[in-house]
C-alpha cells in the first residue's frame, strides 16, 4: 500500500468516526441519504432516454460503459471553443458557459451546438434552465446548472432551495460548490449538512461536488471526497473554473482513490485540448467539464482560451 493510500484510509476512518460522534439523529439523517440507489433501472423512461439513474446503462448510455471500459472514465467537461479528440469523446463532455455576462443568444448557440456534437450535457447558470429544457427537449442532452456558484459560502438552506427550484425548472444534474472555509476550519459537520440537503432536495437529479482543488492541500481533497461520497453524491469535482487553478491529472487521480468506482470524477478547469481530455479521462475522470468543447471534438483552436 502506497503512502496515499495508507492516507486515505485513515483520514476516511477519522471523518467516518467525527461524524458518527454526533450521536443517533445524526446517523439516521446519514443513513436516510447515503444509499441513494442508482442501479435501479427507470421503468418509465423511454428506450432512448438519456436517464439520470445510475449513468452507466448498456442500453441507454452505452458510451459510457465504453469510456469506463477503455479509459477508467464516463464524463468529461469543456467550455465552447479547443484540438481534435475521436468523435465519442464529445458524449464525456459537459459543454459549459458559467460566465455571469452570458447573452441569450450565446446559450443557444450553446445548446444548438450541444444538439450537434452530441454533448453529455450543457452546464449553465440556474437562470437558463428553463431555456435549455426546452431547446434541447428530445435530443439526449442533458441540463447541467450549478448552485452556490462559485463561492459555496450560502447557507445549507439556500443552496438545497436553490438546487429544488433548478429541478422543478428542468435540471437534471446540480453542481454545487462545497463550502470551502467550513472544510478548512475543520468544520466537517457543516460540510456534511451542506452536500446533503442539496443531495436530498436535488433528487432524483445527481450532485456533482465542486471542491476547488487548488484552495485544498492533499488532506483536505481527501475529507472533501469522502464526505462527498458519505453524503450520496454522484460525482466530486475538482473546480469552478473561476478559482486560482484547475484540474491537474494529480487531483483527478487523487479523487478517483478516494470514491473508487462507487461514484463519478468530473475533471473542470483549464481543460482546452483534446490531450487534456484524454489525460483527465485516464486519470479516472468520468467527465469533464469545459468551454472549448467544440474546439475539443473538431480540431479547432490553438488551446491557448482562457476560462473554465
Amino acid at each position: 500500500m502506497s503512502d496515499v493510500d495508507r492516507l486515505v484510509e485513515i483520514i476516511a476512518a477519522r471523518v467516518q468516526e467525527r461524524l458518527a460522534s454526533q450521536g443517533p439523529a445524526a446517523a439516521t439523517a446519514k443513513l436516510a441519504l447515503l444509499p441513494r440507489d442508482r442501479g435501479e433501472c427507470n421503468d418509465d423512461a423511454a428506450p432512448g432516454e438519456d436517464c439520470a439513474g445510475c449513468g452507466a446503462c448498456v442500453v441507454r448510455r452505452p458510451w459510457s460503459v465504453r469510456a469506463m471500459e477503455g479509459a477508467g472514465a464516463m464524463r468529461v467537461g469543456a467550455l465552447p471553443g479547443v484540438g481534435a479528440v475521436p468523435g465519442d469523446m464529445a458524449k464525456l463532455i459537459d459543454h459549459t458557459l458559467l460566465k455571469p455576462e452570458a447573452t441569450r443568444d450565446e446559450i443557444v448557440k450553446l445548446c444548438e451546438e450541444a444538439r450537434k456534437h452530441r454533448f453529455a450535457s450543457v452546464c449553465v447558470n440556474t437562470t437558463w434552465v428553463p431555456l435549455c429544457k426546452s431547446l434541447l427537449s428530445g435530443s439526449g442532452v442533458m441540463v447541467c446548472t450549478v448552485v452556490g456558484f462559485p463561492l459555496g459560502a450560502m447557507a445549507p438552506g439556500a443552496k438545497a432551495y436553490e438546487a429544488r427550484n433548478a429541478v422543478r425548472q428542468g435540471a437534471q444534474e446540480i453542481d454545487m460548490v462545497i463550502n470551502i472555509g467550513a472544510l478548512k476550519s475543520a468544520d466537517y459537520e457543516t460540510v456534511f449538512e451542506d452536500i446533503c440537503k442539496v443531495v436530498k432536495s436535488s433528487a432524483p437529479a445527481g450532485v456533482k461536488v465542486i471542491l476547488e482543488t487548488s484552495a485544498l492541500d492533499t488532506e483536505q481533497k481527501i475529507i472533501a471526497c469522502t464526505l462527498s461520497k458519505l453524503a450520496g453524491a454522484a460525482f466530486v469535482k475538482t473546480s469552478t473554473g473561476f478559482g486560482k487553478g484547475g484540474a491537474t491529472v494529480e487531483d483527478v487521480a487523487l479523487m478517483r482513490r478516494v470514491v473508487g468506482g462507487d461514484i463519478g470524477v468530473k475533471a473542470s478547469g483549464g481543460v482546452r485540448t483534446a490531450e487534456d481530455v484524454l489525460k483527465m479521462a485516464q486519470a479516472g475522470a468520468n467527465r469533464v467539464g469545459a468551454s472549448a468543447s467544440v474546439a475539443i471534438v473538431t480540431g479547432g483552436g490553438d488551446g491557448k482560451a482562457k476560462g473554465y
